[in-house]
């Protein structure tokens, strides 16, 4: 895939030294927005892995842990590109029992609060002790 992000990561290489402080600069604007949204909530839970949460964790330093959030049975594989008529997804037959997740985000240098909550819904959603077969 072209726009794949080790393709971007490779062509990153190439910035310039203005453009490197335009980026800067903007990241410094997502962080001061986030540091504003952290002083009204405690943590945000978002989609796991989401492109948008995962670059801005990435570039503010924000704390975030990733978790299960129970299990789906699934037919068909997915994906978050664009579906490519060519090359289908797999599809499984029986489902395959596959745990979904979340992401919690929370506020710099709180990473505590981060595990106590996401101990307590890994508990909640009784999931803690879950384990493919054959681990």
């Amino acid at each position: 895939m072209p726009d794949a992000w080790p393709n971007i990561f490779r062509q990153s290489r190439f910035l310039s030294a203005v453009d490197f402080v335009q980026a800067d600069r903007l990241r410094r604007m997502v962080a001061g927005e986030m540091a504003r949204l952290f002083d009204t909530v405690d943590l945000l839970i978002v989609p796991s892995l989401r492109d948008e949460m995962l670059t801005i964790s990435n570039h503010t330093g924000h704390p975030s842990l990733t978790l299960r959030a129970g299990f789906v049975d699934v037919a068909q594989a997915r994906s978050d590109w664009a579906p490519d008529p060519s090359h289908p997804m797999p599809t499984f037959n029986p489902k395959r029992r596959v745990p979904p997740g979340i992401t919690l985000i929370g506020r710099l240098f709180d990473e505590g609060l981060l595990g106590r909550v996401g101990i307590a819904l890994e508990r909640s959603f009784a999931v803690a002790d879950e384990r493919p077969p054959g681990f």
